[in-house]
């Protein structure tokens, strides 16, 4: 089970959510705004953050931004309103999961032990006198373990929960192209819904993200009509 942060104003919503995720079995804590959270996770830090949109000072996306900067906890945004364009930028700043209210708390309960069960598998590390495999000059890393790209000029690219899960098909085919159906499925989507840009939005973050840590694009392309590729030589570890 989770550890747990319910930051969320409207108190009544925020005790129900709390007794019933309690229930369940999770470690639950309630915060009202950032102020309070930021209290929590310095006591005791959560593995998922479930993080209202609409909040009195710091909304919930300045949270998850920040929070994303230098953090890879679990994100799980919820808000009142269904405009497409928060549900996009809630998944470009990091948020893994983006839920409209009012929400089922089954399926919100669901969506916590589905993200918790990502966010705990990390493969094992190898034995520390196994050598690992020396890459080509031009081959990128993907490094299971730290949940990290790295170049072959040795600069790492860390990796969200599903920046990992997305990287992780791709690499495992490099060069070939990996259908968005399959990147639905990895992400725990129930299936892929071809007005659903969530995937797309998390490419342009990445991508995003590689140019400013990297200085330069990451070999991912998008293959017309299928979904992505790895498009460069690339070795796991």
């Amino acid at each position: 089970m989770a550890n747990i942060a319910v930051v969320e104003d409207e108190s009544s919503l925020r005790a129900d959510l709390v007794e019933y995720l309690s229930a369940c079995g999770h470690d639950v804590i309630g915060c009202e705004d950032g102020i309070a959270l930021d209290r929590a996770q310095a006591a005791r830090p959560a593995d998922i953050i479930i993080l209202d949109v609409n909040l009195p000072g710091e909304d919930g996306f300045s949270i998850a931004k920040r929070l994303r900067d230098h953090s890879e906890v679990g994100i799980i945004m919820l808000t009142a309103r269904g405009v497409n364009v928060d549900r996009v930028v809630g998944l470009e700043i990091g948020a893994d999961v983006y839920l409209v209210k009012p929400i089922e708390l089954r399926e919100l309960e669901a969506q916590v032990r589905t993200l918790a069960r990502r966010l705990k598998a990390q493969p094992v590390a190898p034995a520390p006198m196994a050598q690992p495999v020396k890459p080509a000059s031009n081959s990128w890393i993907y490094d299971q373990v730290a949940w990290a790209l790295i170049t072959p000029r040795g600069a790492t690219l860390k990796l969200t929960a599903n920046e990992r899960v997305f990287v992780n098909l791709l690499v495992d085919r490099p060069g070939e192209p990996v259908s968005r159906a399959d990147i639905f499925r990895a992400l725990g989507k129930r299936q892929w819904d071809m007005g659903d840009r969530s995937v797309d939005s998390m490419v342009r973050r990445l991508r995003s993200k590689g140019e400013e840590v990297l200085g330069h694009d990451l070999p991912i392309e998008a293959v017309h009509g299928t979904g992505y590729a790895f498009a460069a030589p690339v070795s796991m570890r």
